[in-house]
């Protein structure tokens, strides 16, 4: 049985994450994988978050599928799943403490660029797209943390907002069910992550449900920013605790 914190921490967890990922489309994955890794090992939280994340991006993608960037996704998705297949590979093979320091570091530097980041114009060469997919997709196999990359990757190849806001379920849909199968070919399923997977289901729906009609005060990059901050300080935690 989990310890009691575990029980009482991870649903609100898994609520507010969704909460935030309701209002903003953004950040399921960054907010509840670091925090939830201080309640489970980590090995225990990379699979169980995919559980809980694949049914939201099939929808998503399936409702938002017309305005899908398809050049660039398409030009992406051999490099992405090349990397996943690498992912999966160093999750099994890696030892916990270097997962957690890892995910850490990636979601410190994470943070810190979306805590601060402006709105300046830049353009990616193609050629990018190789070492951009495969580390994105081998980040989201290893870590659960990708979409930044991929983000970075579609924006600086000219995409709007809408772009990205329809692409990025699509890509989610991809890595989630990538990762199921590889995790399941890979032996990381186990009866108690199925279960506690299924426990936090009604969690992450009421989430989505009051982030989808919440109204807050605040513009989408102020939104940004305040999840930057918190993933910075995230992401020492975890830095933190590994070394300790």
């Amino acid at each position: 049985m989990p310890p009691i914190e575990a029980l009482i921490f991870a649903p609100l967890i898994v609520l507010a994450a969704n909460i935030v990922f309701g209002i903003s489309g953004f950040g399921l994955t960054l907010i509840s994988i670091p925090l939830l890794a201080h309640l489970f090992p980590i090995k225990f939280v990379i699979p169980m978050v995919v559980l809980l994340d694949v049914v939201a991006s099939l929808r998503q993608a399936t409702r938002l599928r017309g305005g899908v960037y398809r050049t660039e996704f398409l030009a992406l998705l051999p490099f992405m799943l090349a990397g996943m297949v690498a992912g999966a590979f160093l999750l099994v093979r890696l030892p916990a403490e270097v997962l957690l320091l890892a995910l850490g570091a990636l979601v410190l530097v994470y943070g810190a660029y979306y805590a601060l980041r402006h709105d300046s114009v830049f353009r990616l060469a193609r050629w990018t797209v190789a070492p951009i997919g495969v580390f994105a997709g081998a980040a989201s196999a290893v870590l659960g943390v990708g979409a930044p990359l991929f983000i970075l990757y579609l924006t600086g190849r000219g995409a709007t907002p809408d772009h990205i806001r329809a692409t990025m379920p699509v890509i989610f849909s991809f890595t989630t069910v990538g990762r199921i199968i590889l995790f399941t070919v890979a032996g990381l399923f186990t009866r108690e992550i199925v279960l506690t997977s299924a426990a936090l289901v009604p969690m992450m729906l009421l989430g989505l449900y009051v982030g989808n009609r919440m109204h807050v005060g605040l513009s989408r990059e102020t939104m940004v920013r305040i999840i930057g901050a918190l993933l910075v300080l995230s992401g020492t935690s975890l830095i933190l605790r590994a070394l300790g």
